[in-house]
């Protein structure tokens, strides 16, 4: 049995091949706006359930593993920016403060035990991860700087903790790997109680 990655996420990739768990990938084509009055763990897992069903109506005899990561602050919902100026935007209301990562993650796979939710014919599993982010002010020059460099442009709230981001956070409370968009220990702990991982 296969566990298909719904998702094009070069990081999320890394982080499971990092820890040894076999995946292909197929990526979801899905609406990942918020609706409106949505909480924001309620987003992150709804949209991590709508990918990992979308991949698995095409591949009913596998597992599908979907996930979302989203930037909480204020209770303001961030997501990838739509342009420089809205990488800076998300970037200006970060700088100084903490905020919360939160990763929806959704397990799909064909009826077996019956130890999961049993929906239509599959069985799914939906949880999340939340990880407290303190990042350092920023000037406005470090902002513009930043987003020059593209980095920002694919990644929710705007920033990569990998990369270039990581010399303005200072303090994590939680998942690393959650920040960087898959709480490994949480997705293992998922697939090892199917006997998929």
């Amino acid at each position: 049995m296969t566990i298909i990655l719904a998702s094009a996420s070069p990081r999320r990739q890394e982080l499971l091949r990092n820890a040894g768990i076999p995946f292909t990938v197929q990526p979801a084509d899905i609406d990942e706006r918020p609706l409106a009055g949505e909480a924001p763990r309620d987003c992150a897992e709804r949209l991590a359930r709508e990918k990992a069903l979308a991949v698995f109506q095409s591949q009913p005899t596998n597992y599908v593993l979907g996930a979302d990561t989203i930037v909480v602050v204020d209770d303001a919902i961030l997501g990838k920016p739509l342009d420089a100026g809205d990488a800076a935007r998300m970037l200006r209301m970060l700088s100084g403060r903490t905020h919360a990562v939160i990763t929806g993650v959704c397990l799909v796979g064909p009826v077996a035990s019956g130890q999961w939710p049993v929906v239509g014919e599959t069985e799914r599993q939906t949880m999340s991860e939340t990880t407290l982010v303190t990042m350092c002010e920023m000037s406005d020059a470090e902002i513009r700087d930043y987003v020059a460099t593209g980095e920002p442009m694919d990644k929710a709230g705007a920033y990569a903790i990998q990369g270039i981001a990581s010399r303005w956070i200072p303090r994590i409370e939680g998942d690393y790997s959650n920040v960087v968009g898959l709480p490994m220990a949480l997705v293992y702990r998922m697939l090892r109680e199917r006997g998929v991982a």
